[in-house]
């Protein structure tokens, strides 16, 4: 059996060896296994991903094609290139590690999470339209019931916003993967097939803007970025790290995947209009972090804006500046989910996100202290860890451009690193080094061994990707170059 479709085969057996399981012990046993194995699988694809292509120049490698529905030319084809490889590896990652920020959640919770986890793989390893929309879902549907049941606050009205925006978004997209079929002639949905038809520019200048903002949705794309927030700020914590880590990322890779390499004509035409809507994305989402006191909205709203500079720097539609998108996908991935691991960590014990009734956490709390220290510094771009390098690649490639209106966006977008380091280090200064506002609080227990072990995984992958950025950096390179080629037909 091809190995890419033991990803959905793996979160799969979990869902139902939990339906049997009566403890919690046997619950977290499968759960650890799972993510493991999971971790395992992704480690191996890259070493066989590696090998392969040091023989193989074919744009997918492990391509594997089973007939679902031929009248409409509906197949289960999977297949992965360096892109691929990464994000599999990135969700293998924050599985892993969100298992074990839920470790005191129930078995129903843990049901969901994996079926939402069968989504989120399945939707990477598929290069047929229909079968990654239909993992697209798949994603989706798990989350309203993780947040309006396992959700804090005003979880029934951020499940009920996040489901109703996300679905419209889901129309959008329909329509444009019809059009895209329809448009092609109708006799394939295999990406690797419709690279090589050609989509009539009158169609391709609705198509791609109705597939672009289905998937920029998704991505927090303003001005329907607004579910973002308040489902963040609902959602348990392994849900957050795994919506924000790699839901999202769903609309980033999907937006060039399909919107860019299908329509490159339109996307070279009409990429300007979205480059604004992604600009003002990045720098509102720091903004209105700045004026948050919430922690998890803090968060959130620091997503929309590295999110936004995701979709701006694939509009840029030069090689650089989308291996920096790709870089930034990864970077913001790891964490944002070590972000909201040390929120919910928090959160457990002082059971308020509002920064004015927290400080001195730093001696209360020394290891979550610290680790929260080294999110802040990776989000504000610290070079040496991932987040500098993302950042430094986007901004070179969006400079590449020579015109006025591409470099000064470029401009205003390098702004949000200041505005980053604002509300940064304002959180940081507030929760950790202030006075200590409630008695309660010096009582307080740091993080638990299984806190520890997720935390310390994801510390582990930023610093990695931040020293040692080279391997992932060929591997995106050599994956863009024939989307780049085809851009510049």
């Amino acid at each position: 059996m091809n190995i890419l479709s033991f990803f959905v085969l793996v979160p799969l057996a979990m869902l139902l060896v939990l339906f049997v399981c009566k403890t919690m012990r046997q619950v977290r046993t499968v759960m650890v296994a799972g993510a493991s194995v999971l971790l395992v699988l992704a480690a191996t694809l890259a070493v066989l991903f590696v090998q392969q292509r040091a023989i193989s120049s074919d744009e997918m490698l492990f391509v594997q094609d089973v007939v679902w529905y031929a009248p409409l030319n509906i197949h289960y084809t999977v297949g992965v290139d360096g892109i691929s490889v990464l994000m599999l590896a990135l969700s293998a990652i924050i599985v892993f590690t969100g298992v074990f920020s839920s470790w005191n959640m129930v078995k129903g919770y843990f049901l969901w999470f994996c079926l939402l986890s069968i989504g989120v793989f399945g939707f990477f390893i598929s290069i047929d339209l229909f079968t990654m929309f239909l993992f697209y879902e798949v994603a989706l549907i798990p989350m309203y019931l993780l947040i309006g049941v396992w959700g804090t606050g005003r979880k029934e009205y951020s499940a009920m916003k996040l489901t109703l925006m996300l679905m419209a978004g889901s129309a959008f997209l329909l329509l444009g993967i019809l059009g895209i079929y329809y448009g092609a002639g109708h006799s394939t949905m295999n990406l690797l097939e419709l690279e090589q038809l050609h989509i009539p520019m009158a169609l391709q200048r609705w198509l791609f803007p109705v597939t672009f903002l289905g998937f920029g949705v998704l991505g927090a794309l303003f001005p329907f970025h607004t579910w973002s927030p308040d489902g963040h700020a609902s959602a348990p914590t392994a849900v957050s790290m795994l919506h924000a880590g790699v839901l999202m990322k769903l609309g980033g890779y999907g937006c060039f995947r399909i919107a860019i390499n299908l329509m490159p004509e339109a996307a070279q035409e009409l990429s300007w209009i979205f480059l604004i809507l992604t600009g003002i994305s990045v720098v509102y989402g720091a903004l209105s972090a700045v004026v948050q006191t919430d922690l998890k909205y803090i968060n959130a709203y620091s997503s929309v804006s590295h999110c936004g500079l995701v979709l701006f720097a694939i509009l840029m539609l030069n090689q650089t500046a989308m291996t920096g998108a790709i870089l930034q996908m990864l970077s913001h991935g790891l964490m944002t989910a070590l972000f909201f691991a040390l929120i919910g960590l928090i959160y457990g014990r002082t059971h308020t996100r509002d920064i004015r009734e927290m400080g001195g956490l730093m001696r209360i709390m020394p290891f979550a202290s610290v680790c929260y220290v080294i999110a802040g510094l990776a989000s504000l771009g610290l070079p040496g860890l991932s987040g500098f390098v993302a950042e430094m690649t986007i901004f070179v490639g969006s400079f590449e451009h020579a015109d006025l209106f591409h470099r000064v966006l470029t401009i205003v977008a390098t702004c949000s690193i200041v505005i980053t380091a604002v509300y940064i280090l304002r959180t940081v200064g507030k929760i950790l080094f202030g006075a200590v506002h409630n008695e309660h609080h010096l009582t307080l227990t740091d993080a638990a061994w299984y806190e520890r072990v997720s935390v310390v995984g994801l510390i582990i992958f930023i610093v990695a990707l931040g020293m040692l950025p080279f391997f992932a950096s060929e591997m995106i390179g050599e994956s863009l170059a024939g989307i780049v080629a085809r851009l510049a037909i």
